[in-house]
């Protein structure tokens, strides 16, 4: 199995395999060694904050409840009965104290526990045991700054330890100003025909696309010019398929409004103070959490998880984010300025899935998948960077993002357990 990885994704010459996108037996072993495994975005605090609040997700294609209970804790368990198998919650969010299943009734308080049975007495003759059809909870559960994940095995690292020096690229994301952020309008959610890796790497690592593919937005000064306004920043590689795009220091992430751009100039000081000196050096705008959330800053305020429903189809979850100390106008600006640029019928939006379908479509091809994909733009010129927590480009356009995110998905594909991962 190792050797078959290696063959699929070589990082060391910047080649992966058409195959790993389209072919439906390495996408059940994804399902099983990366979504069943790593840590997972479920939601974030702001969206149940309440005691009985609940929101319904997935972790890969398992549904997944999350639930604050009425003491207050959030857990997180899948969203199934435990009599015949129904997806138990139908609505995508709301606040309940218990939940009943539509197809006999079972129901479950917001704890999980199962507290009531129809016909109990007569038809199980007061034999079944209740405590053991429980609803069946994730492995581990925890959150960073307001972020919920979970992961479905017990030997997988802690979150802290997961995501490692990603942490402060978060910070730089969610706790740049005092209160973090908070979660603004509703979830977009829409399909697309493509395979999830081509998206999470995009936002990983793909700086190269903006100046072609999303020239006309860039022509009608709703995105300033990434080639002629911004001459620092790298790409770094927080280690463990992590990835973020970073412009200079002292560039502006923001879309060329004048009321975002006099926001990002009145509060850099505070940010700058917050987040430490790495902040003076690189202003993290796009990012990916491995496996499949992505983050975006520039042109946006968004944070979305690539859903796989299959090897050609995802399913895109993206809400919009804004600081909670921003005043109420910045806030307003950020969101409608988030639904021009991204979401199903976004600017940025419609050039990207147009791009990751089609790069999907031609792996179906026999022939296609016989040749491999090119990845080799920077190769050799990248440089572990302690002042900035990972291996770092040496220029701004480079594909050695894209190179550690397939090392990584090569490496948990051919691992059999968390220990026989590299260091």
């Amino acid at each position: 199995m190792v050797a078959e990885m290696q063959g699929l994704v070589n990082s060391e010459r910047g080649l992966v395999s058409r195959r790993i996108f389209i072919e439906p037996d390495i996408y059940q072993q994804e399902l099983e060694r990366i979504f069943a495994r790593c840590w997972l975005f479920l939601c974030h605090q702001s969206q149940i904050p309440n005691p009985g609040d609940y929101f319904t997700t997935y972790m890969g294609e398992d549904p997944v409840l999350v639930m604050r209970d009425s003491g207050g804790s959030v857990n997180a368990f899948l969203n199934v009965c435990r009599h015949r198998g129904n997806r138990l919650c139908r609505a995508e969010s709301g606040n309940a104290a218990t939940i009943t299943c539509a197809y006999h009734g079972w129901t479950f308080g917001n704890t999980g526990k199962l507290v009531a049975v129809p016909n109990l007495q007569d038809a199980y003759f007061g034999e079944l045991d209740l405590d053991q059809w429980n609803l069946i909870p994730v492995a581990q559960l925890d959150d960073y700054k307001g972020m919920i994940f979970a992961t479905f095995d017990p030997d997988a690292p802690p979150l802290r330890e997961y995501l490692g020096e990603m942490a402060w690229y978060l910070d730089s994301f969610f706790d740049r100003r005092e209160g973090g952020v908070e979660v603004v309008g509703g979830v977009h959610k829409w399909v697309v025909p493509c395979n999830w890796k081509l998206p999470a790497e995009n936002f990983g690592g793909d700086a190269y696309h903006v100046s072609w593919s999303h020239l006309s937005a860039i022509r009608a000064g709703f995105a300033g010019d990434f080639r002629l306004r911004n001459t620092g920043g790298s790409l770094v590689s927080p280690g463990q398929g992590h990835c973020v795009i970073t412009l200079g220091g002292g560039d502006i992430a923001e879309a060329p409004e004048p009321e975002l751009v006099a926001y990002e100039q009145d509060t850099r000081p505070e940010v700058v103070a917050r987040l430490g000196p790495r902040a003076e050096q690189v202003s993290p705008i796009v990012g990916t959490v491995f496996p499949n959330l992505s983050i975006i800053r520039s042109t946006s305020h968004s944070f979305r998880v690539w859903h796989p429903k299959g090897p050609g189809e995802i399913e895109i979850w993206a809400w919009i984010f804004v600081d909670k100390a921003a005043p109420p106008q910045v806030k307003e600006a950020l969101r409608v300025n988030g639904l021009r640029g991204f979401g199903p019928s976004g600017t940025f939006e419609q050039d990207d899935m147009d791009n990751w379908q089609e790069c999907t479509h031609t792996s179906r091809g026999v022939v296609s998948r016989r040749y491999d994909l090119n990845m080799q733009m920077g190769l050799g010129h990248e440089e572990y960077r302690p002042d900035l927590g990972g291996l770092a480009s040496d220029y701004r356009l480079s594909e050695s993002n894209h190179r550690q995110f397939y090392r990584r998905w090569a490496d948990l594909m051919a691992a059999e357990q968390w220990q026989d991962l590299p260091a």
